[in-house]
């Protein structure tokens, strides 16, 4: 499967982004779909999980309450609400799903 990510930029704290993974193969659908990211000098993070159906989510303590996972399986895609966004949250996003990455988007928050 090709994820292809789209999204993320520079915004101020307290903003909103919203990152997008979309695939390429009917693959997409029959796996859950999770977000990381990764600051340089750091280890990848765990952000947070959609089921296939995109009825369970899950997310890491730290994006609790902001971050908002959503997919839309006809479109294979799966979206990432990012609200409220802080400092701590600037990183390189990656979506993935089995053994697929995406190419990775950058997120930065700055005043």
């Amino acid at each position: 499967v090709q994820l292809v990510q789209s999204g993320g930029g520079l915004v101020q704290p307290g903003g909103s982004l919203r990152l997008s993974c979309a695939a390429a193969g009917s693959t997409f659908r029959e796996s859950a779909t999770k977000w990381y990211r990764q600051v340089p000098g750091k280890e990848r993070e765990w952000v947070a999980s959609i089921s296939p159906g995109g009825k369970q989510t899950n997310y890491a303590n730290s994006v609790k309450g902001r971050f908002t996972l959503s997919r839309d399986n006809g479109e294979n895609t799966v979206h990432l609400q990012m609200n409220n966004l802080r400092v701590e949250d600037t990183a390189v996003y990656y979506c993935n799903t089995g053994s697929s990455w995406g190419q990775g988007t950058q997120v930065t928050v700055s005043s």
